[in-house]
């Protein structure tokens, strides 16, 4: 699998563009913000006028309005905390919404070779896990940065204003940090990396697991697995303990920072008073106004966490968006948009070699299908039968040659108009966790009850009328509470269902007994009158579908012909079907 690599800070600035729409908010909310930590500095500056004035001089009467400013300042400074609060809470979640629609909608993008290569897992957390981070650190990390650097930034102006020399000694004592912080922050960064991939290969792990685990049980490797898993969820936790480890560290110094400032405060506050250098009140002020540096001071420490963790998300997140897609949709043209395909198939020279392979799977396929007919493609296991039925809707693209659609290159179709026209059915069967007439009609949303019943009818799929709530009945993740041949039937009624000019079948009754094989065989050949058809079967009964069969060894179309001719013209065709009605599939 290959990764492109980012600096994790740079990875979050080139997500910024999401935030582009929703400026306003962020902007009202970095004001109200701003205001709430303005309220909160004049407060000690407001009890300095109250200490030095009203109650040195003995002037009651300021009390109540100075008394009233307090309580207003106070007001002001919790209703712009809501505020910020309110419209960061919707900002925040929109945001992560907008960027898992658009990871989403990438994905789908992203050629099939791509969900090949990628675990499952990893693909899982980034699009969750490492979302939710980068949300946080929205909300929260990403404002109390900019805030605290603003308030420290003032507070110190303040004190300086108030006493310059003893304001220059607080800053001093509050150097050591930067050095501090940039030393965490390389350490922590790759510590945050480690957890977050090896969460993605946990993830993976327990998907595996629970997916396969009929295939554990029967096999008794159940402790095994957990065995697995017991190693992986134990790297998690080393990493998330040296990773607290780190961080509590790092607070534990920054929470002793600003209590040795407030002590030296109070040495030096005192002898600031003592030679009239700094008033009661100033002191009060100066003291007030050093305590809100501790906040500032302790939050980067989660301000620098959550900021790495996000970076780091944001380059995982980054390492999905920067896969371009191998597989382009064209143009939309007038071909297939102004009128329905007539579904000549036809492969000229095609060739495929698979990234990073050594040899082509397919070298020179020379293959054509008139409308209207039947190719059944046999073969050897191996000899890319199934490889050259994915060229047809564009989950690969040839390597060499070309696959035309009524004379049309299909690279220059747009591929939604491709995959209308070519219905598709494979050997395993994917449905969906929903009902089975979600599944049946996922190809064709509009159909009516009517079709729906006749595709079923000719899958031999009827047996769905029969389930507890009838096609209204969810059928589990990847349709696991059907059986194999149950979910084979589904999928064949889906891409019956879709009604295209061209149907690609890979081994689609390999599942199926003899007798249901010979039912849906019979219908098949009802429903292939008009549609252009390229099926893959090993078996002499679905052969018995073909218009024309052809052989598919070495990479090229060795022989075609009908069954009866191939039969005495070709003896790897002769053993092919001679194993077959053994029982043994090649």
């Amino acid at each position: 699998m290959t990764h492109v690599q980012n600096r994790p800070v740079n990875s979050l600035w080139r997500l910024r563009g999401y935030l582009r729409p929703f400026r306003v908010q962020m902007t009202v909310m970095f004001l109200a913000a701003i205001t709430s930590v303005a309220a909160q500095i004049a407060i000690p500056l407001l009890t300095k006028s109250v200490i030095d004035g009203a109650i040195a001089h003995g002037a009651r009467r300021m009390l109540v309005p100075l008394g009233l400013a307090a309580i207003g300042l106070g007001m002001v400074e919790a209703l712009m905390n809501m505020i910020r609060r309110w419209i960061q809470a919707d900002a925040v979640a929109q945001i992560e919404k907008t960027i898992r629609d658009a990871l989403y909608a990438h994905l789908q993008r992203l050629q099939a070779s791509f969900h090949d290569e990628w675990q499952s897992g990893q693909l899982l957390s980034r699009a969750t896990t490492d979302l939710s981070t980068i949300r946080r650190f929205a909300g929260f990390g990403l404002i109390f940065l900019v805030i605290n650097v603003l308030q420290f930034t003032a507070v110190i102006v303040l004190l300086v204003r108030l006493n310059w020399w003893l304001g220059l000694i607080t800053a001093a004592v509050f150097t050591p940090v930067l050095p501090v912080c940039l030393r965490f922050e390389k350490r922590y960064r790759v510590l945050s990396r480690r957890v977050q991939d090896q969460q993605g290969d946990l993830a993976t792990q327990i998907e595996e697991a629970a997916t396969g685990i009929r295939v554990l049980k029967a096999l008794g490797r159940g402790k095994e697995a957990a065995a697995r898993h017991d190693v992986q969820a134990t790297a998690v936790y080393e990493t998330q303990v040296e990773k607290a480890g780190l961080l509590g560290s790092f607070w534990a110094l920054l929470d002793l920072i600003p209590n040795a400032v407030i002590c030296v405060i109070l040495v030096l506050g005192t002898v600031a008073v003592s030679r009239h250098a700094l008033s009661l009140g100033g002191m009060v002020a100066f003291i007030t106004l050093a305590l809100q540096l501790v906040w500032p001071v302790e939050a980067l420490g989660y301000i620098i966490a959550s900021g790495q963790e996000a970076a780091t998300a944001a380059q995982r997140v980054l390492e999905i968006f920067d896969t371009k897609p191998e597989i382009l949709s064209a143009e939309r043209t007038e071909v297939l948009s102004t009128a329905p395909a007539h579904g000549h198939l036809e492969f000229r020279h095609v060739g495929f070699i698979y990234p990073g392979a050594a040899d082509p799977v397919l070298r020179d396929v020379v293959l054509d299908l008139p409308p209207g007919k039947t190719v059944v493609l046999t073969g050897a296991t191996g000899s890319g039968k199934s490889t050259l039925l994915q060229l047809v809707p564009r989950l690969a693209d040839v390597s060499s040659g070309a696959v035309l659609l009524d004379g049309t290159d299909i690279r220059s179709l747009p591929l939604g108009d491709l995959r209308a026209a070519v219905g598709c059915a494979f050997e395993e069967a994917t449905l969906f966790s929903a009902s089975v007439r979600e599944n049946v009609t996922f190809g064709a949303p509009a159909a009516s009850d009517a079709e729906v019943e006749a595709a079923l009818t000719a899958a031999q799929a009827r047996f769905a009328y029969d389930l507890p709530w009838g096609l209204d009945t969810r059928i589990g993740e990847q349709g696991m509470a059907l059986s194999g041949g149950q979910r084979q039937r589904i999928a064949l009624a889906r891409a019956i269902l879709a009604r295209p000019a061209v149907l690609v079948l890979d081994d689609p009754l390999s599942a199926l007994d003899v007798h249901t094989e010979e039912r849906v065989t019979r219908a098949l050949h009802q429903i292939l009158a008009g549609v252009t058809a390229l099926v893959v079967a090993h078996r002499p009964s679905t052969v018995a579908l073909a218009d024309t069969v052809a052989v598919l060894s070495g990479g090229v179309v060795a022989a075609t012909g009908t069954h009866r001719e191939l039969l005495g013209s070709c003896p790897e065709y002769a053993n092919l079907m001679s194993a077959s009605e053994s029982g043994v599939k090649v």
